[in-house]
């Protein structure tokens, strides 16, 4: 038997799948990260996330549980899932409880329809130059900013929940210009959980606004590929200097990586480890979601979500600007390609639920 003590919030917890959810009606359920902090103690056991902490003694099984005045935002590692508690007005983020490892086939099994889009950032002023790029800066050309716009025209009519980015510019901008061709006019607002000063003074305060707002995550674990000593390096001139052949190895080849750089391999461990545990969880709630990255970042997740060995993804190539579309259904990832157009109606037969959405559109917008 649980015994639960929680002055404002209410708390639930169940046994063995460790499913902790928070919420309350003067509290919103803004999404972030925290380090959460153990402390073993003889009658039992504390678990702090940010703000907020948990303490389950182990005579009775009596959980106690605190939460600061000041609130925050906080998320404990995924083992525990997502927890929710704030006393802010911030985030347009809902809460997703994740179960641990060992229970994730039964919630597949479970999961609402969702669909992912990824694309590819359009074309860099790097590109532009045929220059490594890597993990600098560079922001889009002209013609990337086109590309970014004719990515939002072709997935116009998808809904679209949350986007995921990487914290470079070049991602994040075909992110937002991509949304500015979207039917429901959403607007696409980053979330800085960098420092609790910075989420205090992104704080949104009307109920409207965020019902109107699609929350964006920047992550460096979807940065391209480092580069290493390469960046900045004229392609053709580096293939000149060290051999076409050298050069082909540090560019396709899945574990060599080029002087003080990342291999594929490499960047796949974070992209995928990071998709696993942040954005997995919101399409298996039926969340639908949108990733702006880059080639090696987006190759390695679809590595993942096609299950490619190492030989099939160093042959995969993704083009700038070009979106995918997944369908995540009774568990499974489905890739339906690249949706043809903002008219092609073929895009929204793929699943009832996006038939009956964007009828929803047509009904609104006309």
């Amino acid at each position: 038997m649980l015994v639960l003590e929680w002055k404002k919030p209410t708390c639930i917890i169940i046994c063995g799948s460790w499913i902790f959810r928070m919420a309350t009606s003067v509290f919103h359920q803004p999404l972030g990260t925290a380090q959460p902090h153990q402390h073993l103690q003889n009658s039992g056991f504390r678990q702090e996330f940010g703000h907020a902490s948990v303490k389950l003694t182990f005579k009775g099984f009596k959980v106690e549980t605190g939460l600061s005045r000041r609130g925050g935002y906080s998320s404990c590692k995924r083992k525990f899932g997502v927890i929710q508690a704030s006393a802010s007005h911030t985030s347009v983020v809902q809460p997703v409880s994740y179960p641990p490892n060992n229970s994730t086939d039964e919630l597949r099994k479970k999961s609402s329809e969702a669909a992912l889009i990824l694309v590819r950032h359009g074309e860099s002023l790097w590109n532009e130059k045929n220059l490594f790029t890597g993990c600098v800066d560079v922001p889009l050309t002209k013609k990337g900013v086109e590309e970014a716009i004719e990515a939002g025209k072709r997935i116009s009519n998808i809904p679209v929940d949350m986007i995921y980015t990487s914290a470079l510019i070049r991602a994040q901008m075909t992110a937002m210009l991509a949304m500015t061709q979207h039917r429901r006019k959403k607007v696409p607002i980053i979330l800085h959980n960098e420092s609790e000063q910075a989420r205090e003074w992104s704080q949104i305060f009307s109920e409207d606004t965020k019902k109107q707002s699609i929350p964006v995550v920047t992550a460096w674990q979807l940065n391209e590929r480092m580069y290493g000593e390469l960046q900045g390096l004229n392609k053709q001139e580096t293939a000149d200097r060290f051999g076409k052949e050298k050069v082909h190895e540090w560019r396709r080849s899945y574990d060599i990586p080029p002087p003080n750089g990342e291999s594929l391999e490499m960047c796949a461990e974070r992209a995928v480890a990071y998709f696993k545990d942040h954005i997995e969880p919101q399409l298996l709630s039926g969340k639908n979601v949108m990733i702006a990255a880059h080639g090696n970042s987006l190759r390695s997740i679809i590595m993942y979500l096609d299950k490619l060995t190492s030989q099939e993804v160093i042959n995969l190539e993704l083009s700038t600007g070009i979106p995918m579309l997944y369908i995540l259904k009774g568990g499974k990832f489905i890739r339906r390609g690249s949706p043809a157009g903002p008219t092609e109606a073929g895009v929204y037969a793929y699943t009832r639920s996006l038939a009956l959405y964007r009828q929803k559109l047509d009904d609104m917008l006309h």
